[in-house]
């Protein structure tokens, strides 16, 4: 086959266009730290790498839904620790009402507070976490109470319906739900009850202080939530159960960062610029780039022109 000039100058043309197509490359790898700049590049790592960001993207809303969470835990872990102090203070005040030596009247004056602290467990039964009721099952734009009486919404005496006692779950990992409130209506429901039980034996008159201690531990026959040290052994019981679901979230939480690092890390290895190589690629790309064109003008005779 017969060389023209015409197709030496072709081919060193076609040589030089891939030349400046392979140094375009390197020198955009370089500036933008990564080594695909389009998914032709590799095809395989393009793949790789949706995977890896879409990956990054469920672990931040796994993150987001573990502040929900956390938000849910603490805000009942507040309420329930508040609920323990106020049965504590009832506590005291019966223990000092079970003593013959009061009057009526000072019964009478224990009762006011009795009855201000069953008013604040009522507001601490309607807590809210952000604009919902935590208490509240699943039910959580309904409030326990309304007015100071309990919501019929949520069942009848103390009697929750499906969805005041159900749970509210929150995706924590790929298929890991957790439960995140205490359902109280039932709760809420005993301890009102058995603050008007209290409130009712200090209002009597001539009450003896027997009667009035068996609240504080009751008799054998009497129910866990009927007496004022069974409902804190309820409350304690409650406020272990959210514990350990913070101990839990603490836990998935450093799994969640764990995950974050490591998937960070291989999308980096599968698609970040190797800066020396790419360098030296470039380097060398750019001498052979002269090169092709100290010899392509040796390969270009003189025309008629050039001596004209």
């Amino acid at each position: 086959m017969r060389v023209t000039q015409s197709m030496l100058a072709g081919n060193m043309l076609r040589n030089l266009s891939n030349s400046y197509n392979k140094m375009g490359k390197l020198q955009q790898q370089i500036s933008s730290g990564s080594k695909l700049t389009r998914p032709s590049d590799d095809p395989v790592a393009a793949i790789k790498g949706m995977g890896y960001r879409t990956d990054l993207v469920k672990n931040a809303q796994f993150t987001r839904n573990m502040n929900e969470v956390n938000s849910w835990l603490d805000t009942t872990d507040d309420a329930l620790s508040q609920v323990g102090e106020s049965l504590k203070r009832v506590q005291e005040l019966v223990t000092q009402a079970a003593n013959d030596t009061n009057t009526d009247d000072d019964r009478k004056k224990m009762q006011q507070e009795i009855d201000q602290i069953r008013n604040q467990l009522k507001d601490l039964a309607n807590t809210k976490a952000g604009e919902k009721y935590i208490f509240s099952g699943t039910k959580t734009l309904e409030p326990i109470y309304i007015d100071g009486v309990e919501n019929p919404k949520l069942g009848a005496l103390g009697v929750p319906n499906n969805a005041a006692k159900s749970e509210v779950e929150i995706e924590v990992y790929n298929g890991v739900n957790l439960a995140v409130n205490t359902p109280g209506f039932e709760i809420f429901g005993q301890i009102d009850k058995l603050m008007g039980k209290i409130s009712d034996a200090l209002s009597k008159t001539n009450t003896s202080g027997n009667e009035i201690g068996t609240i504080i531990g009751g008799t054998e026959a009497a129910g866990l939530g009927e007496t004022i040290q069974g409902m804190q052994d309820i409350v304690l019981q409650k406020l272990a159960t959210v514990g350990a679901k913070q101990n839990r979230v603490e836990l998935m939480k450093n799994r969640l960062s764990a995950q974050e690092v490591n998937v960070t890390k291989q999308m980096s290895n599968n698609e970040s610029v190797e800066y020396e190589k790419a360098i030296t690629q470039l380097i060398t790309e750019e001498s052979i780039h002269r090169a092709s064109l100290s010899v392509g003008g040796r390969i270009i005779q003189p025309s008629l022109v050039d001596f004209l």
